[in-house]
This record gives C-alpha cells, sequence and structure tokens, in this order.
C-alpha cells in the first residue's frame, strides 16, 4: 500500500480509521469492568467463557486492562499504516491475533469483535499475496 494518492489513497486511511476506531471500541471494557460505566449491551461480569470460568473482580479488571493494550495496539497499527512504518503489518498481525483471544475468551459480548479480528487476519492474508 505505498500508493497515496486516488482510490488507494482513500482505502488506506478508511482501513486506519477502521482500525482505530476497533481498538476505541477495546476501552469499553475498562469503563465496564472497573465498574465506572453501565453499559446493558455489555454488562459487568467476572465470567469469561460463556459463564464457564468465573475470575473474579480482579481477574475480570486485568482481563480489561489486556483488552486496552490490544486497543492501544490497533491504533497504533493505525498509526503506523498511515506513516508506512516498515513493520506494520507485523504489528497488525500479532495485535489482531491477542485481541482475538480476548474477544474469544468475551464471546458473549464480544462477538462482533471476533468477526472484525478474523476481517482484519483476511485482509492482512490477502494484502500479503498482492505485495509480494
Amino acid at each position: 500500500m505505498s500508493s497515496r494518492s486516488g482510490v488507494a489513497g482513500y482505502l488506506l486511511y478508511l482501513a486506519a480509521v477502521a482500525l482505530a476506531l476497533h481498538g476505541l471500541i477495546h476501552f469499553l471494557g475498562i469503563g465496564v469492568y472497573f465498574e465506572v460505566v453501565e453499559m446493558a449491551d455489555l454488562p459487568y461480569k467476572t465470567t469469561l467463557l460463556g459463564g464457564a470460568i468465573d475470575v473474579g473482580d480482579i481477574g475480570i479488571r486485568i482481563f480489561a486492562v489486556l483488552t486496552a493494550v490490544a486497543g492501544i495496539g490497533f491504533v497504533a497499527s493505525a498509526v503506523a499504516l498511515v506513516s508506512d512504518w516498515r513493520y506494520w503489518r507485523l504489528l497488525l498481525l500479532a495485535v489482531t491475533v491477542f485481541s482475538l483471544v480476548l474477544t474469544a475468551l468475551d464471546w458473549t459480548v464480544a462477538s462482533m469483535g471476533v468477526l472484525a479480528n478474523l476481517t482484519i487476519l483476511a485482509a492482512l492474508f490477502v494484502q500479503s499475496i498482492f505485495t509480494k
């Protein structure tokens, strides 16, 4: 994606915005799981894997911090993509796999995140084919 003009340029910036938004959504867990914000679609709970594992209050807060780390990674990936940093693909791959694990653990409220992560992985795969 070295072209910065025309349709390719718009697509690059659109992808960066989508990555940044995906990253910002990750921060919702901090507010909810630290009991600062209440959201109907993301209720406070202390369980993962659909209720199969109870990690307790401290465990869910650690999970929320890890989710925020993934959010930071997506925002950093968006910046790396736009700035054409040499390793943006590797950063995005790592943060997407990390996010996929986290969203799979919280599937009941993060199923759309799983789909977003799978879409990013598919796009990285297709993009790698066309840049060789």
